[in-house]
């Protein structure tokens, strides 16, 4: 079992960028897959990125080159940066891991208007 705490998201301009942090209640060492998704209002929730112990990544195509996703296993945490955040990129923010359970963050709002 694993809780997961969601920061960071907030309101950004264009062309701005936010990083945003999901801290597990556990090591994340042994855990496999830890992944970003989000959800706008009438939508599906869409994953976004993930990424391996061993450090791969996968990116949805509509964020590649955009956002980063990194862990750091001694802090028990993930990271989403995102750059150049465009209106379409407005969500909320969940944090993801997938044990014997699947398991969910709180979610953290990011949208970008000007």
């Amino acid at each position: 079992q694993v809780q997961l705490v969601e920061s960071g998201g907030g309101l950004v301009q264009p062309g701005g960028s936010l990083r945003l942090s999901c801290v597990a209640s556990r090591s994340i060492f042994s855990i496999n897959t830890m992944g970003w998704y989000r959800q706008a209002p009438g939508k599906q929730r869409e994953l976004v990125a993930r990424i391996s112990s061993g450090g791969s990544t996968y990116y949805a195509d509509s964020v590649k080159g955009r956002f980063t996703i990194s862990r750091d296993n001694a802090k028990n945490t993930v990271y989403l940066q995102m750059n150049s955040l465009q209106p379409e990129d407005t969500a909320v923010y969940y944090c993801h891991v997938a044990l014997v359970s699947s398991y969910w963050g709180q979610g953290t709002q990011v949208t970008v208007s000007s």
